[in-house]
């Protein structure tokens, strides 16, 4: 689903992965981490898409929030598994978007 979102600027953070074979608690932890996300102050929206590769964006109203996102203790922890188990690579991006426009039929 496409998100909407506030008029810019907010800050993106792009997270893309190249998944492991092992699932054991992947979905459960991104469940887990998209609701606890919706409780940061800060928070905008999320979109993602999963397979083998995986991207999902986050949407924060400022570099503060997505700092406190880092930096909560579950966050954390799901973060350390994911390199212990769930990820062969991964790759984060943080932008600040200035301009966005879409179309819808």
């Amino acid at each position: 689903m496409i998100v909407i979102t506030p008029k810019p600027p907010y800050y993106a953070v792009i997270f893309s992965t190249l998944r492991t074979d092992i699932d054991e608690g992947y979905i459960e932890t991104a469940h887990r981490m998209e609701t606890l996300a919706q409780k940061q102050k800060g928070y905008l929206r999320i979109e993602s898409v999963r397979n083998e590769f995986g991207i999902t964006v986050s949407y924060w109203k400022s570099l503060e929030a997505i700092q406190r996102w880092k930096n909560n203790i579950e966050h954390t922890l799901a973060r350390k598994k994911g390199k212990e188990l769930w990820y062969k690579k991964y790759q984060l991006r943080i932008c600040k978007v200035e301009y966005d426009y879409g179309f819808e039929k």
